[in-house]
């Protein structure tokens, strides 16, 4: 794997001009997005998307999420014409939020099938002028083995597909480290498919109609991350609703390390891993995966990690952490 170190707000073009070829050739590229790092391939090529799947070892029903950098490149592949919503959108993009429409000149395989396509224009430099180099939509999951913990540093790729795709950009650590939310607008609805950094009171706010907060587990998922176990360390995680059950958790697992807040670790004198503070969840959002990840190169032999706030960006973080934890 070849490392492009870029960087992230300024990025130099002339850097970018051989992942731009490496992609209008049907190859995979990773590269950060504000959410986390993504893998990316055409997403106008169904062999060339063929490959995330095989790389990631990704279901192939498991839909991608497909990144553009202009309206005009948004009514190319898509047949949505809400004007109200677009009018939104126009205040919103680029930013980490994904809208679920109707597709057109998108075949089968970023699609899963569906006659609907995810899509978003994502506000990171680096995204943004490799699409525009590229010329083309630019397929991209996360850059991780498909149920691991998403990538937010170019050594979380490394790590895991360093032997199977050809280039990586490195721009540093991700603004967010969650991935983006995945909503759909449904008649008078807006439903969120995947929560991620616009929370739910956010898009009610914005959009003003009402929020449907949509089930996890789906026979069909329109979305990325709505029917499979993600995000999650290969060592055993479990949650802790307060400082109390921690520490009854870590008297009957002494070799644990505990994911948790600021606050709770002033409280607590065992094995820790400091999120941030619960005054800032942005902060605990940013750090999530990577403390997954230092979990699982760590010699502790099981993780405890603080229940958080389901309001605002902490029902995102507890959806993964949830999903994380999960035994299924």
């Amino acid at each position: 794997m070849k490392v492009v170190k870029l960087d992230p707000v300024n990025p130099d073009q002339d850097k970018l001009l051989e992942p731009a070829e490496l992609i209008k050739n049907g190859e995979l590229v990773a590269f950060p997005t504000e959410t986390v790092y993504g893998l990316g391939a055409d997403a106008t090529s169904d062999k060339a998307c063929l490959k995330i799947y095989e790389a990631k070892g990704r279901p192939p029903d498991n839909p991608l999420i497909v990144h553009i950098n202009s309206f005009e490149m948004f009514f190319k592949y898509t047949d949505f014409h809400d004007e109200r919503i677009l009018k939104i959108m126009e205040e919103i993009w680029p930013g980490p939020i994904t809208l679920v429409v109707k597709k057109r000149n998108i075949g089968d395989v970023p699609t899963s099938g569906l006659d609907t396509v995810a899509i978003r224009m994502p506000g990171h430099p680096i995204a943004l002028k490799l699409i525009e180099l590229s010329d083309r939509p630019i397929a991209a999951p996360s850059a991780n083995i498909s149920g691991r913990p998403s990538p937010t540093r170019a050594s979380h790729v490394i790590s895991d597909l360093g032997n199977r795709i050809p280039m990586i950009i490195d721009g540093g650590e991700t603004f967010f480290g969650l991935e983006s939310t995945v909503i759909q607008p449904v008649q008078d609805k807006i439903f969120i498919l995947r929560p991620g950094p616009f929370s739910p009171e956010e898009i009610e706010e914005k959009f003003k109609m009402k929020v449907v907060l949509s089930g996890t587990e789906q026979h069909v998922p329109r979305a990325p991350g709505m029917k499979y176990r993600h995000y999650a360390p290969n060592k055993k995680l479990v949650i802790a609703n307060d400082l109390d059950e921690i520490l009854k958790l870590y008297k009957e697992n002494p070799n644990a390390l505990v994911l948790c807040s600021k606050e709770t670790a002033e409280k607590f004198e065992g094995n820790k891993y400091i999120l941030g503070s619960r005054e800032n969840l942005y902060e605990i959002a940013k750090n999530l995966f990577h403390s997954f990840r230092y979990l699982d190169q760590s010699d502790y032999s099981i993780g405890i990690i603080e229940k958080f706030q389901e309001a605002g960006i902490g029902y995102a973080i507890m959806n993964r952490i949830k999903k994380a934890a999960s035994k299924n």
